[in-house]
């Protein structure tokens, strides 16, 4: 038999490992849950941020656990904030963010969640991306912490933890691998907290008989077993669903929330270029280049539907650092340069910003990016005086190769990039396959077109607008004298993609600005479109089908123009109708899509976060009650007689406070007793007869049993633990019977019991109170 010094040395060994174990594990699952959201974001100054609150809200909730129970969420949400704003000022002073830590602050919390579900992969860590997760692993671990130190309750507070995992994994999605370093670390460190948290019931109650504790033993092991049972069931149901999951991409949250969108103006800036045309001088932004390259990019049109050539940018907010695709054979291969531009903007505007082909990094505005055509856009607008640096890689083009490369065959590239809508007018494709016929590969058939289209065509400023079928039929093949012939870049590029692509070509348009070596402010005069075609292991290589300064256009060959179709049968039942002298007016056609991918049928994110923090209170909330169950069964049906007593008395003690008449921490238990005899309403012959045994001195009774055990030391039967019990319970229930309805109601689901402290043992002033 083990002596009583020694149980009370072992227990006092194992209280004070607890007290070391609980807090390790769980700020060890809060950390990880932290770390496996920062695997979609860049550098390391998130995860430090995740750990440091998961240290944090642990150490202030193990800090107050001996206050009173009340004050450990105040303390806690005071150094929330200060930790908050100490992430936000991190977090500014990384991503180079102006502005005082007061108003980024109210920004982020404002904008965090849109801001983070579009912000573009891998993240920086800007204010407004890193203070919904430094928020919820704090919260989260308030009320674990609270739930595992103070109340004792480590399988219960594993809820809110749970919860945050989930919200963490749900926002990684498919955009990080599995990682099982930091699966196997958050299932060791659940474990650790269950394992340091489990007492013996020799521990728990150290007055206990043998035959007792043999009881207690077999109930422990009886539930242990029903227990393994149970998750072995629900593992042999749940492993075949699991399994089948495995290989499956999870959902990704971002394709529910809306991307910031170009508007008209910008989603087609290929018809902007007449205008610029027209107006050669107007100052658009100046531009400072180190580098050797000249041009620099606007936009990318890739869509084309017969009418208008459009943006297809999927824009993602982005930091300092952008994305820039790994050479893959579409970026271009070769060695790369730096180019860097200073770029202040004028007269530019729209959303859409200048830069050079793959920029890499972007100082002095905050702005989105898209990787996929490596383009920059400014949600708010472009503004005179705004300034930016930017910092490119544009690939070298591997011109060795290009005589015997390839194009893309696959059928996402040619429904993306060669494909032409609608009815294609013969005379287009017929002049393609002409242009081509003598060429072998695709880049010669590209060069062909490239000079046929310089040769022979006249660049002018005053051309209108257009890039429709019948606007580039009557720029190929209308006689010049009618204004066939003559055009802009506009004109002279979508004419070059249009032919490539009716040879089955990937072909793309992009518009941009040619800077001069010697002159730094950018005109209209300066604005031009280009085409770009895509090859095998090369990549996008831009092509210049503008004829050469002050040269003479030849004349389109016969060969080359359409034969006049054969005269009707019968002049009554057609006519051919009289030749027009100006292209052919095309109907105005409003941005198609302009609300495609607007997310209408997505989850807002504000309900999305809202669904995350409803799971997480209810989740919290049931546990919250279901621990006060167990308490109360504890306190009245388990344990020793004098526990079931004190537990009995500790119940009307709480039943008091719940009906708004606490009694005064300064009286004594059977003083007490006489305050609940008039919380109840008076005398017995006022109560009603099946609980008519709360008079008032039966109260008294529970309340000389109380004082045996606290101050006399007494070992009380198993029969009068029973009518304490009894007297407790039906005391209880008088007095919720006595409140109004909606307090009634509310009785069983109030969880403030759990944090309030038991009365004071007050000792009786005379032995004839007890």
């Amino acid at each position: 038999m083990v002596a009583p010094g020694d149980r009370d040395g072992r227990g006092l060994r194992a209280s004070r490992l607890r007290a070391v174990l609980v807090p390790l594990a769980l700020a060890g699952m809060l950390s990880t849950s932290g770390l496996m959201l920062s695997r979609i974001y860049a550098g390391v100054l998130m995860p430090q941020l995740a750990v440091g609150a998961a240290v944090g809200v642990v150490g202030v909730s193990l800090a107050a656990s001996r206050l009173p129970a009340w004050s450990a969420a105040p303390l806690s949400v005071i150094c929330l904030v200060g930790y908050t704003a100490g992430a936000v000022k991190l977090a500014a002073d990384s991503g180079d963010v102006p502005g005082d830590v007061a108003a980024l602050s109210r920004d982020a919390l404002h904008n965090g969640i849109p801001r983070l579900l579009t912000a573009m992969i891998p993240i920086e860590p800007q204010p407004d991306t890193v203070v919904v997760p430094v928020l919820a692993i704090w919260i989260a671990g308030l009320a674990a912490a609270e739930l595992a130190i103070r109340g004792r309750l480590m399988l219960v507070s594993y809820a809110p933890l749970i919860a945050l995992l989930g919200g963490c994994l749900y926002v990684v999605g498919p955009n990080a691998g599995p990682d099982a370093l930091l699966a196997g670390l958050y299932a060791g460190c659940a474990a650790l907290g269950l394992a340091a948290s489990t007492g013996t019931g020799e521990t728990a109650q150290p007055g206990l008989a043998r035959k007792e504790r043999s009881g207690l033993r077999l109930r422990i092991a009886v539930g242990t077993a029903a227990g393994l049972a149970m998750i072995l069931a629900a593992g042999a149901v749940l492993a075949p669903m699991v399994a089948a999951r495995i290989a499956a991409d999870p959902t990704d949250p971002r394709q529910y929330v809306t991307p910031p969108q170009l508007d008209s103006l910008d989603e087609s800036p290929l018809a902007r270029l007449s205008g610029w045309a027209l107006d050669p001088d107007q100052h658009l932004f100046d531009a400072r280049l180190s580098g050797g390259d000249r041009r620099l990019r606007l936009a990318v049109l890739s869509d084309y539907d017969g009418v208008t050539w459009r943006v297809s940018g999927n824009y993602r907010t982005a930091g300092r650092i952008l994305s820039v695709p790994e050479p893959d054979g579409r970026a271009g291969g070769g060695a790369q340069r730096t180019v860097e531009q200073k770029i202040t903007i004028d007269q530019l505007d729209g959303r859409l910003l200048p830069a050079a082909t793959m920029p890499e990094r972007i100082d002095g505005v905050r702005v989105a990016y898209d990787p996929d055509i490596a383009t920059i856009a400014l949600p708010d607008g472009l503004r005179p005086g705004l300034t930016y640096t930017v910092l490119s890689r544009p690939p070298t083009i591997e011109v060795n190769l290009l005589p015997t490369a390839g194009t893309p065959q696959d059928s996402a590239t040619i429904r993306r990039f060669a494909r032409l809508p609608g009815e294609v007018p013969a005379d287009i494709e017929r002049l393609a396959n002409q242009i081509a016929e003598q060429a072998e590969s695709p880049y010669l058939r590209a060069l062909a077109i490239e000079r046929f289209i310089s040769e022979h065509y006249q660049l002018v400023a005053d051309a209108p607008s257009g890039h429709a079928y019948p606007n580039l039929d009557f720029f190929l093949f209308a006689a010049r004298n009618t204004g066939g012939q003559k055009g802009t870049s506009e004109q002279f590029a979508a004419a070059f993609a249009v032919l490539s692509r009716a040879l089955g070509m990937p072909t793309r348009l992009a518009v941009g600005f040619e800077v001069s070596a010697d002159q730094p402010a950018v005109r209209g005069a300066n604005a031009l479109a280009w085409p770009e075609v895509l090859f095998d292991g090369v990549g996008w290589v831009a092509f210049n089908p503008l004829p050469e300064p002050n040269s003479k256009p030849k004349p389109v060959e016969e060969d080359f123009v359409p034969k006049p179709d054969p005269p009707p049968p019968s002049p009554s039942t057609a006519s051919t109708p009289p030749p027009s002298s100006a292209p052919p007016s095309v109907p105005a056609q409003g941005p198609a899509g302009a609300s495609a991918g607007a997310g209408g049928s997505g989850i807002p994110p504000s309900v999305v976060a809202g669904g995350i923090v409803l799971v997480c209170l209810v989740g919290t909330y049931a546990g919250l009650l279901l621990a006060l169950r167990a308490r109360r069964r504890r306190r009245l049906w388990a344990g020793a007689p004098n526990a079931r007593v004190v537990g009995a008395w500790d119940e009307v003690h709480d039943a008091l406070r719940l009906a708004g008449r606490p009694p005064p921490a300064s009286l004594s238990a059977t003083e007490v007793s006489a305050h609940a005899a008039t919380a109840t309403g008076g005398p017995a012959h006022v109560l009603r007869p099946a609980v008519a045994c709360v008079a008032p001195q039966v109260i008294a009774d529970l309340a000389d049993l109380v004082n045996l055990v606290v101050f006399g030391r007494a070992s009380l039967t198993e029969a009068q633990a029973d009518q304490a019990v009894a007297v407790a319970t039906s005391y209880v229930a008088v007095l919720r019977a006595r409140r109004p309805r909606w307090r009634r109601m509310l009785w069983a689901a109030d969880p403030r019991p759990l944090w309030w402290t038991g009365p004071r043992r007050r000792r009786p002033a005379t032995r004839a109170t007890v």
